[in-house]
Parts: C-alpha cells; structure tokens; sequence
C-alpha cells in the first residue's frame, strides 16, 4: 500500500528565518520517521485547509492539528527570558511554535531543545516580530544568520530566480545548521559534565586542567573561583594552553587577564620573561597562552596568578 505524502504549507512570497527554519525542523523530524512529505508554498486557503503541517500562515495557532501561525490577532504567545531588569518577552514566531512541540524530539532530549531555544530559535522569533535584542549603535553591525538569508532573496533583477527556487535553498542550508547545533549542544552537554566533575575535584579551583579540548566556558562561568583553564589542542598533540575564564558568557572581558609583559611574544622571547622553558606563545589580547607541554601551561597560569 503507498505511503501518504504528507503536505507541509508555507506561504507563498518573501521568506524569513523563520519560516525557513520552520520547514527545516519539520523536514529533519520527518525525515528520521520515514515519512514522504512536501513543502508547498501557497495562500490558497483550498490547500492550507489540506496541509497535514501548516505554518507561517493560516491564522490559527493549534498545536493538536498542526497548525503554526502567528499573524492572527492576539499572536501566538510568549515566553519569558531572564529575570529584574534583564527580562526580556519573546513573542513566538513559527520557528519557535514549530519547536516548542517538537524541539525535544528533534533535538533529542529536552534540555538540548531548551539550550537551542535560547540559542538560535528565540533570537529568530524575535527578529520576526519586530523586536531587537541588540542595539546597532555603530556603522558597523553584526551580520545574523537572517541578514544571510535576506541576501539568498531574488533581487529586482534577477528574473530568472524565484522566491520558492531560494527558499527551498535556504531550507536545506537551514538544516544543516540546526543538525550542527543539535550536535554541538548534545556534546557540550556531556562535556558540562566532565568539565564540572573535575572542577569538583581540584583542590586548587582557580586552575582547572582537562585532559581533552573539552568547551568548558558554560560549564565554568558559574563558579566564583576559576580563573585559568588548561585544555590540550585539538589540532596539535605537542600543545597545551591555558586559558582565561571571560566573566561571563556573554562578554570577551576575562576575570583576570594574563600578564601585560607576556602580549605577543613567542618562544625564546615568552621562556626568557616567563621562566618556562617550554613556552611558546601568547595572544596579544592576553586571554590565551600556549607551552609544548601540560606542565609548562599549569605553570604559566600560575605564574599569570601571582
């Protein structure tokens, strides 16, 4: 007996980061299911009413049927991030409709859903709805992963390229964007773990050293004391570095930099100032420095201590 093809309904027209992400979500669930789906891009009421996933239009918000629209009166919700005078209301866009429901089943557990949320989906929900969480105070501003995918529409132009023909381009880039995050963000999570046993048991916590390139600034931003980290390169089996810890994860100021006296110096010239024979390099910005061995970089930062 033939498998139904299940019909997902976008609208027709300009895209946006969050339909395209809506249909990039849905495309990976269904996808691992077996399922035979296609996206089709309409404001015929007709085939909206037929979609077995309907979202970015319709009008209606109703998770028990599919339906994942924000455009009606009154939205679609909320959620809340943060707390005082640093909480913030994201009203839900269709990306983050579409995630709510099925995020945790995408992502694969739901911490990791919750993690992507704040990441990526909040941030496209926002953007969609008119609200912006960065101030663009300077002539120079960030470029977003939405800038990219304004770029991929047809310009005025450009004849022989239509709306869907990028869309359905930005949907396969899409997902190979939230399928690396998934993947980034169910490492870390076991990284968190190792990251935090070893913090535990280190008598000494303003210098934790790991025995892998674990990424290991959520896992330690939280703790007072921790002020290096010594981590081996992933790249290079002859390299350790230490790193400093920023004050938090959302700014590059680190708790305590390493020496002035150290700024972009290299080999003999970092060894001679420093007393480690192995030194081989530090940043200028003064946030990481690099010696051939673990043992050079634990003294480094002890030094950087002093």
């Amino acid at each position: 007996m033939e498998k139904k093809k299940l019909k997902l309904i976008a609208h027709d027209g300009s895209f946006h980061a969050d339909d395209i992400f809506a249909a990039a979500t849905l495309s990976i669930l269904l996808e691992r299911k077996g399922e035979e789906f296609e996206i089709t891009r309409t404001r015929v009421p007709e085939l909206i009413e037929a979609g077995d996933y309907v979202f970015d239009v319709g009008g209606i918000h109703d998770e028990a049927t599919n339906r994942f629209d924000h455009h009606q009166v009154g939205g679609a919700g909320k959620r809340n991030f943060g707390e005082g005078d640093k909480a913030i209301d994201v009203e839900y866009a269709a990306f983050g409709l579409v995630w709510k429901k099925f995020g945790a089943e995408v992502a694969g557990t739901q911490k990791a859903a919750d993690i992507i949320e704040k990441k990526l989906v909040a941030a496209i929900d926002a953007g969609d709805n008119g609200f912006e969480l960065g101030k663009y105070e300077y002539e120079v501003s960030p470029y977003s992963i939405q800038t990219a995918f304004y770029s991929m529409r047809p310009t005025w132009k450009e004849e022989s390229l239509t709306e869907d023909e990028m869309f359905f381009k930005c949907v396969v880039f899409a997902k190979e964007i939230l399928l690396r995050e998934i993947i980034q963000v169910r490492d870390a999570i076991e990284a968190e773990e190792i990251v935090v046993s070893v913090y535990n048991n280190t008598e000494d916590k303003r210098i934790i050293a790991l025995d892998d390139a674990y990424p290991f600034e959520y896992a330690l931003h939280n703790f007072p004391e921790p002020m290096y980290v010594i981590v081996p390169s992933k790249s290079a089996k002859d390299k350790w570095s230490v790193r400093a810890v920023r004050q938090d994860s959302k700014t590059f100021k680190n708790k305590k930099d390493l020496p002035k006296a150290w700024a972009g110096l290299r080999d003999e010239e970092l060894q001679k100032v420093t007393g480690v024979e192995d030194a081989v390099f530090c940043h200028r910005a003064l946030f990481m420095a690099v010696a051939k061995t673990k043992e050079g970089a634990i003294k480094l930062a002890q030094i950087a201590l002093e």
